[in-house]
C-alpha cells in the first residue's frame, strides 16, 4: 500500500486532541467485540481475558498473541481496520531514516511508535497499540507537525528500530565506562610477548638452577596460601559476633519502582519457570519493572519469550549486535530502558526469597547515601544433586555467608557476585554502569565502587539457584570467572599509584590479595601439593633442604590451613538451611584441584581470546 492511498483514511486533524468519546470507542473492549464478531478470535477465548484485563498490565493485543489466539497478521489488519487505520508494512515501504533518530529510541521502543513516512505535511507514525495513540500524540506533534497513525506489530516495530539504531546503540552499550577503567582496549597480543618471554626466562632459570627456581615459585606459592587465608581468618574473626537481622520491614509512604534486569542467552526452555519464580516477589506490581534482556540474534529465546504469557510488569528488551555478546553489555544496554530508581540484577534461573525487595528498599532508606549497592546471599536449590553439587554448597555458603560479610565488616572492596545485586540508579550511572568486555564484570564493578568512594552493604536475604554440578560446564565456568580476575587486575593496575591513592594502603593490599592472590593460588597449587610427598615417602627437592625447624613449621602451617578451612566450610554450611551433614566438608579438599585446572584454561583464554564468554547453560537440575 502505497503512502497516498494511506492519506485519506487517516485523522489528520492536529490542531485536536482524540476526544473522550472517540477514545471510548476505539477501546481494548470494543476491539475485543470486533474480534469476537468476526469469528478471529473464540468468545470462551476471549471473555477470561477480558475479565483479567487491567489497562496498566500487558496489552491485550500482545496477550492474544502470546497465547496463540490469533496470529500477528491477523489481528494487526483486525486492528487497522477496526481503527480506520493504515497497516503498515515495513518490508513493502521501509522506514525513512530521516525522521527515526528525531525520536528517541528508549522512548520509542517502550511505547511501541515508529515514526514511518511523511505524506504531505503529515508524519505517518506507527504504533502497536492504536488505543494508546492519544496519549502521545500532543508530544508526536511537537516533534513532527501533524501526525496520523498506522498500525504494526510491536515485533515488527522493534526490529526496524534496532536495525536503525542498532549499531550506535550497541557502541553505547560498550563503550560507557571510562576508557582508563575499562578493559576494552586491552589485546591479547599485547601480553603475549610479555608472558612469553616470562615463561622462557623461568624455563632457562629452572634448567641452570632447578632446585632455586623451584624454590622461588614454591614460596611465591605459599606467600600467595598464606595471603589468602590470613584474609579468610581476618573475615572469619570480623563475623564472630554476627548481629540478628536487623534490617525491619519499614511503612514508606512513596515506594520506589524498582526495575529487575534478567539478562537471558539460549535460555528458552527457562522462560516459565521464570516468570512463576518471580511472581513470588511480594512488591507492588505497579512498582516492579522487570526487563528480560535478549539478545537479537537468540532467535530461540525470543520466540519463547514471545510466546510465553508473561505477566504485564515484565518487559522484553532486544540488544542489538554488537562487537562483542557479554552479559555487561545487554546490562548496559537496558539501563537506559529501565523506569527504577533502584536496578537489580537476577539470573535466569534465580528464585529469589519473597521479602527480599521490600528487604532492600528498608536498607537503602536506613543506611548511608555512600552506600550504593546491596549484595544478597546466594545458594542452591539443588544441593543433592551429586557431590559436586555439595561442594559447590559448602563453598557458596563459605563465600556469601562468611568471608563476603567479614570483608564489608573489614572496609575492604568487596567483588560482588553476578546476581541479587542491587545498585541506587544515580550512582550506577555515573559509574558508566558495567565494564562490557569484562567477564567478571560483577567483581570489577565491586572494585570501581570502592575506588570513587561508594560502599557495599551486605543484604540480609537469600537468592536459590542453580548449582552448576557437571564437571565440565563447571569448569568452564570456573575459568571464566578466573579469567575476568586476571584481567580485572591488569585493568586496575595500569596506574597502581592512583589505585594506591583512591582505595588507600589497606584496599589497596586487599585487593591484591582478593584477586592477585586468588589467582596465583589456583595456578600454583599444585606446587603446594607437591610438599606432601614427602608424608608418602618420597623425597623432594625444597623440604630435603630445610633445616627441621623450619620443615616442622611449614608442615604444621599447612595442616592448620587445612583445618581451618575445613572448620570455615562446616560453621559456614550451620548458617544455611540445608541439612547437609558435615562430613561432606571433609572432601573439599578433592574439590579444589578442578579449579586449578579451571585456572590453566583462564590463563590461556586471557592470552588468546580475553572477551570470550563461556556460557553456561541451566535448567538442568531445577525442581
Amino acid at each position: 500500500m502505497s503512502v497516498t492511498q494511506l492519506r485519506p483514511i487517516f485523522d489528520t486533524t492536529a490542531e485536536r486532541p482524540l476526544s473522550q468519546a472517540l477514545q471510548n470507542r476505539h477501546s481494548v473492549q470494543t476491539l475485543a467485540s470486533a474480534l469476537m464478531k468476526n469469528g478471529l478470535v473464540a468468545p470462551k477465548q476471549m471473555l477470561p481475558l477480558l475479565a483479567l484485563h487491567e489497562p496498566r498490565q500487558r496489552h491485550l493485543a500482545d496477550v492474544l498473541i502470546a497465547r496463540g489466539s490469533i496470529g500477528a497478521e491477523k489481528l494487526y489488519a483486525a486492528m487497522a481496520q477496526h481503527w480506520q487505520v493504515g497497516h503498515a508494512n515495513f518490508l513493502l515501504l521501509p522506514p525513512d531514516q530521516r525522521l527515526l533518530h528525531r525520536l528517541p529510541h528508549v522512548r520509542a521502543l517502550h511505547q511501541a511508535l515508529l515514526p514511518w513516512r511523511k505524506t504531505g505535511a503529515v508524519t505517518v507514525i506507527a504504533t502497536a497499540y492504536p488505543d494508546q495513540f492519544y496519549l502521545h500524540r500532543k508530544d508526536l506533534e511537537t516533534i513532527y507537525g501533524p501526525v496520523a497513525m498506522a498500525v504494526a506489530p510491536r515485533a515488527a516495530i522493534e526490529t526496524a528500530l534496532l536495525d536503525h539504531h542498532g549499531p550506535r546503540l550497541a557502541k553505547g552499550a560498550e563503550t560507557r565506562v571510562n576508557a582508563l577503567e575499562s578493559c576494552r582496549h586491552y589485546h591479547s597480543t599485547k601480553l603475549r610477548r610479555p608472558a612469553a618471554a616470562i615463561a622462557a626466562c623461568i624455563a632457562l632459570f629452572a634448567a641452570v638452577q632447578p632446585a632455586a627456581a623451584l624454590s622461588l615459585l614454591l614460596a611465591l606459592a605459599l606467600l600467595a596460601l598464606f595471603s589468602t587465608n590470613i584474609m579468610k581468618v581476618s573475615a572469619l574473626w570480623a563475623m564472630r559476633h554476627q548481629p540478628a537481622d536487623t534490617v525491619k520491614p519499614l511503612l514508606v509512604a512513596h515506594l520506589p519502582t524498582i526495575s529487575i534486569m534478567v539478562a537471558l542467552y539460549h535460555e528458552s526452555n527457562i522462560a516459565a519457570r521464570l516468570a512463576a519464580r518471580l511472581e513470588k516477589l511480594d512488591y507492588p506490581r505497579n512498582l516492579l519493572d522487570v526487563l528480560l534482556v535478549v539478545e537479537a540474534d537468540d532467535h530461540m529465546t525470543r520466540a519463547a519469550l514471545a510466546s510465553a504469557d508473561l505477566p504485564g510488569w515484565m518487559r522484553i528488551i532486544v540488544v542489538p549486535d554488537g562487537s562483542v555478546k557479554t552479559k555487561p553489555r545487554a546490562l548496559n544496554y537496558a539501563l537506559d530502558h529501565c523506569r527504577g530508581s533502584i536496578i537489580g540484577i537476577y539470573d535466569a534461573e534465580d528464585a529469589p526469597e519473597p521479602d527480599q525487595l521490600r528487604k532492600v528498599v528498608t536498607q537503602f532508606y536506613q543506611t548511608s547515601p555512600k552506600v550504593v549497592c546491596l549484595q544478597g546471599s546466594l545458594d542452591f536449590y539443588n544441593p543433592r544433586s551429586n557431590w559436586l553439587a555439595r561442594c559447590f554448597t559448602i563453598e557458596y555458603a563459605a563465600w556469601f555467608r562468611i568471608y563476603l560479610p567479614g570483608i564489608e565488616r573489614l572496609g575492604l572492596a568487596v567483588p560482588l557476585g553476578g546476581t541479587t545485586l542491587f545498585f541506587r540508579r544515580a550512582a550506577l550511572e555515573r559509574l558508566g554502569g558495567w565494564d562490557a568486555q569484562n567477564v567478571t564484570e560483577d567483581a570489577d564493578l565491586g572494585l570501581r565502587l570502592a575506588r570513587h568512594g561508594y560502599r557495599t552493604e551486605i543484604l540480609s536475604s537469600t537468592t536459590f539457584e542453580e548449582a552448576n554440578c557437571r564437571p565440565l560446564p563447571w569448569v568452564k565456568q570456573r575459568s571464566r570467572w578466573i579469567k575476568g580476575y586476571m584481567m580485572t587486575w591488569i585493568t586496575h593496575m595500569r596506574d597502581p599509584r592512583l589505585l594506591w591513592r583512591q582505595l588507600g594502603p589497606r584496599r589497596f593490599i586487599g585487593m591484591q590479595v582478593q584477586f592477585l592472590g586468588a589467582v596465583l593460588q589456583s595456578l600454583l597449587a599444585p606446587l603446594v601439593w607437591s610438599l606432601w610427598l614427602g608424608t608418602i615417602g618420597l623425597p623432594h627437592p625444597v623440604t630435603q633442604a630445610l633445616p627441621l625447624g623450619v620443615f616442622v613449621t611449614l608442615y604444621t602451617s599447612l595442616a592448620a590451613i587445612g583445618l581451618l578451612n575445613i572448620a570455615c566450610d562446616i560453621a559456614a554450611l550451620r548458617r544455611t538451611r540445608h541439612r547437609l551433614h558435615w562430613l561432606w566438608a571433609l572432601t573439599m579438599p578433592a574439590y579444589h584441584p578442578l579449579a586449578t585446572l579451571a585456572a590453566y584454561k583462564a590463563l590461556w583464554e586471557l592470552l588468546t581470546k580475553p572477551f570470550y564468554w563461556d556460557k553456561t547453560s541451566h535448567g538442568h537440575f531445577d525442581p
